[in-house]
This record gives structure tokens, C-alpha cells and sequence, in this order.
């Protein structure tokens, strides 16, 4: 995890990171995020300053939030909070 490197650690769509990477050196990795349930290239796919990768990214979260933020997994924290998490997203997929 190093600055320098073109790896994503958090899920673009809802912010979780487990420290899996998302996105290594550019590229897709299929992890399945636990929270929102998207997989890394197949959901989250897009081009930083793209707007159709963009408004995607965001229109899938929106429907995510929307729909009451729901995990895809059972490993929902006792004291998870949205607002943290979503401040977890990679600036350029805000």
C-alpha cells in the first residue's frame, strides 16, 4: 500500500476497505466488496475525470444508498457508520 503505486484499497461505490485492493496497478481484481456487493471492473468501471465512468459510479451508489445502504455480506460492523465509510471513497470517484 504504498502512495506511489496505482492500487485502490477502498470500494469506489460505498468506501469499504478491508485492505484487499480493489484496483491494483490500474487494473481490476474481482473482489466482490462486502458492503455494497459490487465487483471491482465490472461495477465500478471508468476512467478518472471520464464523466460517463463518473456519473455511473454515481448513479449505482445513489441506488445503492437509496435503497437503504443494505451489506451484501454478514459482516456488517455493530458500529458501522455510512457517512464514515462513504468518506472512504477515492476522491477522484466522489
Amino acid at each position: 500500500m504504498t502512495d506511489d503505486d496505482d492500487s485502490e484499497y477502498f470500494c469506489r461505490i460505498c468506501g469499504y476497505g478491508d485492505g484487499s485492493a480493489f484496483w491494483e496497478d490500474g487494473w481490476p481484481t474481482s473482489v466482490i466488496c462486502d458492503c455494497c456487493g459490487t465487483e471491482s471492473g465490472v461495477g465500478d468501471m471508468g476512467e478518472p475525470g471520464s464523466w460517463d465512468g463518473l456519473s455511473g459510479i454515481r448513479n449505482y451508489r445513489g441506488y445503492w444508498v437509496g435503497n437503504g445502504a443494505q451489506w451484501h455480506s454478514s459482516r456488517k460492523p455493530k458500529d458501522w457508520d455510512l457517512l464514515e465509510q462513504l468518506s472512504h471513497i477515492p476522491p477522484q470517484w466522489r
